[in-house]
């Protein structure tokens, strides 16, 4: 079975990512704490000028765990080909797909700088996922019938052309 994973540059930028998305994360929590501090200790309600940012530091609270969750899953991600099938694996996530399960590929960012593809699944790898948070948190990130192609893969290109070649899809060049 070849295995296909990040490469040195992917990992950086993954990396890089990932400290931005936990700077965001710190400042949205240590802003939402410090207005309702403020006003919560005070006699009078909040304003609309302090509801809406704290509205908006509560999204980024919430949202910026799935980034990071998104973010950590695509730094250790690996796909193995073999002759049945393929398989992929990350931070406890196994999924194991027959050949006659994988529907083929599409382009998922075609304005993006880095290429980013996503692999159809004919039925839904949920099951698979044992653990209910990663299966949540999986979901959240991909859907429940799709597999992302990250950019910095090494051997990228040969493990597109694999998936083409089983599914029986044209290559494109």
């Amino acid at each position: 079975m070849k295995t296909y994973r990040l490469s040195a540059a992917g990992r950086r930028t993954a990396i890089m990512l990932l400290v931005g998305a936990l700077l965001v994360w710190s400042f949205a929590i240590w802003s939402l704490v410090s207005t309702l501090k403020i006003y919560l200790g005070s006699p009078q309600s909040l304003g609309v000028g302090q509801v809406v940012p704290a509205l908006l530091m509560l999204v980024l609270t919430v949202a910026s765990p799935l980034l990071i969750w998104n973010l950590l899953e695509e730094w250790s991600a690996a796909y193995g080909v073999s002759d049945d099938g393929l398989s992929f694996e990350s931070l406890g996530v196994m999924i194991t797909l027959p050949w006659s399960s994988v529907a083929g590929l599409r382009p998922a960012d075609d304005d993006g700088d880095e290429p980013l593809d996503e692999i159809l699944l004919r039925q839904d790898v949920g099951a698979q996922i044992a653990n209910p948070l990663l299966r949540f948190l999986h979901r959240q990130a991909y859907g429940s019938r799709h597999l992302p192609v990250y950019a910095g893969l090494e051997g990228r290109a040969e493990l597109l052309n694999e998936i083409r070649r089983n599914t029986a899809e044209p290559l494109r060049v």
